[in-house]
């Protein structure tokens, strides 16, 4: 290596030179490890017990102190543990807020303020400042010349023939709409060219008028005169007495169509319904729009179907939630089984579900005519 680090050649001297370092340095860092390692072995023989027992009260004190594995770094620990207490006064009571609040505020106002650098004695300096005035334009209304024979045309105009021009040019702000329904003048002003059209108030469909405990108690006598019920918009019902209506439509031979839209009905309600298609032949018209049934609900509906083959007329449409593309697709499979149910009333949001519906469905109009 010396002969490389004396070389004449620039490379071999380069390489001789970070050669002679590195041995260089290995040679200190292993006396540097062997030193360190004699001054631990003078530690080897100690009795730690024999040595605590000659501190003082006070000495083991600051030796706790300097022992406590303190992290202030650690954002998981609470900020009284992430540093040492070193508070030596003793406590003064409980926290009162407005005692310290008082507290503060006696010592803000007895502060001294510091002296300013320059005094302050109000005097002003420099030139206010005093915004352009911008000079006023000044317009001049335009006047305009009419050619003598329209000049004396309209001079000689009526208030009704005013009234037909302004119409047709339409000036909307220039006659009233009475004036220019009747071709009348008026002194209260022009505002408006349209006619006032008196609006009829739009009232709120009434209540449903339908008796739910009377209807309940026909459906189970199998009243011959009631064919279809209509329960539509009765929020009220309790679920048991929905329940009971499907139960007492199982063996009902008359009601063609039943109807139960936006009456709070949910899935339990839906599976009772199933279970009365899967009895019922009599039926035709079922109506479930707009309530609280999820996918459960309407799979049970749809698994329901597979069995019935007397109902023409669906509706679900307008739940509270999505039913979800799985859904979808079993309610296809099941309308290409059934070839019965003409009418299906609900939304798909996927194409395909769509697509093989509408192609059951009609298939279904097909084989019925």
């Amino acid at each position: 290596s010396l002969s490389l680090f004396w070389s004449s050649d620039p490379e071999k001297k380069q390489c001789g030179c970070g050669l002679l370092f590195s041995v260089a340095w290995k040679a200190i860092a292993g006396t540097m490890a062997l030193s360190y390692k004699k001054d631990l072995d003078k530690y080897k023989d100690l009795d730690e017990d024999e040595i605590l027992n000659k501190l003082s009260a006070e000495e083991l004190k600051q030796l706790e102190t300097a022992l406590e594995e303190m992290d202030p770094e650690n954002a998981l620990l609470p900020a009284g543990l992430r540093q040492k207490d070193q508070t030596a006064k003793k406590a003064t009571g409980s926290f009162n807020r407005d005692s310290l609040l008082k507290y503060l505020e006696k010592e803000a106002m007895e502060y001294k303020d510091r002296d300013d650098v320059v005094p302050f004695t109000g005097e002003k300096k420099g030139k206010a400042f005093v915004p352009k005035q911008k000079p006023m334009e000044t317009r001049q209304e335009e006047v305009t010349t009419l050619d003598p024979e329209l000049e004396e045309a309209l001079s000689s105009a009526t208030d009704t023939e005013l009234c037909d021009l302004a119409a047709i040019l339409g000036v909307h702000t220039l006659v009233t709409s009475t004036q220019t329904y009747d071709g009348t003048g008026s002194k209260e002003g022009y505002n408006n060219v349209i006619k006032g059209e008196k609006m009829n108030p739009v009232f709120d469909e009434p209540p449903n008028p339908t008796n739910v405990e009377e209807t309940l108690q026909r459906i189970k006598n199998n009243d011959s005169s009631l064919t279809e019920v209509n329960l539509n918009n009765i929020k009220n019902i309790p679920i048991p007495t929905l329940k009971e209506l499907a139960k007492a439509m199982e063996k009902n031979t008359h009601i063609k169509k039943f109807s139960l839209a936006a009456t709070r009905s949910n899935d339990p309600i839906a599976v009772a319904f199933s279970d009365m298609l899967r009895e019922n032949k009599t039926l035709r018209s079922l109506n479930l729009e707009t309530n609280f049934i999820t996918g459960t609900g309407v799979q049970a509906l749809v698994d329901a179907l597979r069995d019935n083959d007397t109902l023409t007329e669906i509706k679900i449409d307008n739940q509270r939630q999505q039913l979800g593309t799985t859904v979808e697709m079993e309610i296809a499979k099941m309308l290409e089984e059934n070839n019965s149910i003409v009418k299906f009333g609900y939304h798909f949001n996927q194409q395909g579900p769509r697509s093989r519906a509408a192609a059951a469905i009609t298939k279904n109009n097909d084989l019925g005519m």
